[in-house]
């Protein structure tokens, strides 16, 4: 009895295989994230719509994503994060296939906005910080900011390739192509996604043996959200979380994200030249957004958020001056400065409202996130009209910086407006 306890080979924690198909999971639904800069010129050229038509579907697309995610959370809470999951992806799905049959801006609105905008926002990064709460104790804020990496990995893996097949066989090839890796990726979510891990006889990593498992939610999930929210509202700590991630998603989805390949055509930078820079984005957000989980586990989030504010807002101010480089080093180098940065101010976010609302935390990011889309919605058409009526962005990215440096205070005041 005792040789055969000893000599029994450790097992890799089930939490380990959960994170991991949410990693990919998240990573099948980026690709049609990655997909608006790409295909904003090819639609003007074939329908002769303007930008600031095609950006407003982009902005029905950011607001539903944030919008969505509180109710998701709590639609996870009730119904399970595999049933939530699956269907989010087939309307990821959905929406980017229906898209190669539109003849109208309406019908974009609808498929890329509306579908599409619900697909993303039910397993957007309220998924990351159900998984987290629920499998992780050790290693919560490292698994946070690698989960949250996966939407830059997927913008990585898609963005160069979308861009290749949009100037090539056609932006609707683009679109199938998303529409498949959505569709592939419900396979392994409905396999290996489990809910709790009691669900399978564990407890959560590095939780105590002892420890009750969590108490599943049989509340209406649209009820609870909207009560979380109303009891969040009363703190000032939620309307400074909210109102940092808001200029977070102005500056990142909204702005560079969807007008940053416009505005490098804009001083002759062919497109699949500035969605590879974008794709550098990429590749070092993966590396900022590690890090910044690993130091969300060892620092104090609100200082951490303060420093990446200020910094983006300053590269922001700069870039504008940076275009007419293109490709030369200084472009590099903020497109590399800018990559660390992207979405390394989620993992604190998340402890933030972890630490500040328990239980809750999930649902509370939840309309964090949902800030962090309108802010992005606001900013995608805000930009695009900018565009069309001054000719150029350079509004755009000083006000963008100008707001960044404001939500560094408002990072910074979270701990006072907690202990009042």
């Amino acid at each position: 009895m005792t040789l055969s306890t000893t000599t029994r080979a450790p097992r890799l924690h089930r939490a380990w295989w959960v994170a991991a198909v949410a990693f990919v999971a998240i990573l099948g639904a980026a690709g049609f994230r990655a997909t608006p800069g790409v295909l904003i010129n090819p639609l003007q050229e074939e329908f002769g719509w303007s930008k600031g038509t095609i950006s407003l579907a982009v902005s029905v697309n950011l607001v539903l994503y944030g919008l969505t995610a509180p109710f998701a959370a709590a639609l996870m809470d009730r119904f399970g994060m595999r049933r939530v999951v699956s269907l989010a992806l087939l309307l990821v799905a959905a929406g980017s296939g229906l898209t190669v049959l539109m003849t109208a801006s309406w019908q974009l609105l609808l498929c890329w906005g509306v579908l599409v905008g619900l697909g993303t926002g039910s397993m957007a990064l309220v998924f990351v910080a159900t998984v987290t709460d629920r499998w992780f104790v050790r290693h919560r804020g490292l698994v946070t900011g690698v989960l949250t990496a996966a939407g830059a990995t997927g913008q990585l893996i898609f963005l160069p390739v979308l861009a290749q097949l949009a100037e090539g066989p056609g932006w609707r090839v683009a679109s199938l192509a998303v529409a498949a890796s959505a569709l592939a990726v419900v396979p392994f979510v409905w396999w290996l996604l489990r809910d709790h891990p009691a669900d399978v006889g564990l407890t959560a990593l590095g939780a105590e043996p002892d420890v009750p498992p969590v108490a599943r939610q049989h509340a209406n999930a649209a009820l609870r959200a909207v009560t979380v929210l109303r009891s969040a509202a009363r703190t000032r700590a939620f309307w400074f979380l909210a109102g940092g991630f808001a200029i977070c998603g102005a500056s990142t989805n909204g702005l560079v994200g969807t007008h940053f390949i416009p505005a490098a055509h804009d001083h002759g930078m062919a497109e699949p030249t500035a969605a590879g820079l974008l794709a550098v984005v990429g590749i070092f957000d993966i590396a900022g957004t590690v890090a910044s989980g690993w130091l969300s586990d060892r620092m104090d989030p609100k200082v951490l958020l303060g420093v990446y504010y200020g910094l983006r807002g300053l590269s922001l101010m700069v870039l504008p001056s940076l275009f007419a480089a293109t490709t030369e080093p200084s472009m590099l180098i903020f497109i590399v400065f800018y990559g660390l940065d992207w979405v390394a101010t989620v993992p604190p976010t998340v402890a933030l409202c972890r630490r500040v609302y328990g239980a809750d935390g999930a649902v509370v990011f939840g309309w964090v996130f949902a800030s962090h889309q309108v802010g992005a919605a606001i900013a995608a058409v805000g930009a695009g009209l900018a565009r069309d009526h001054l000719g150029a962005y350079d509004l755009a990215w000083y006000g963008a910086g100008a707001l960044c440096i404001l939500a560094t205070g408002m990072s910074l005041a979270i701990g006072h407006a907690r202990a009042r």
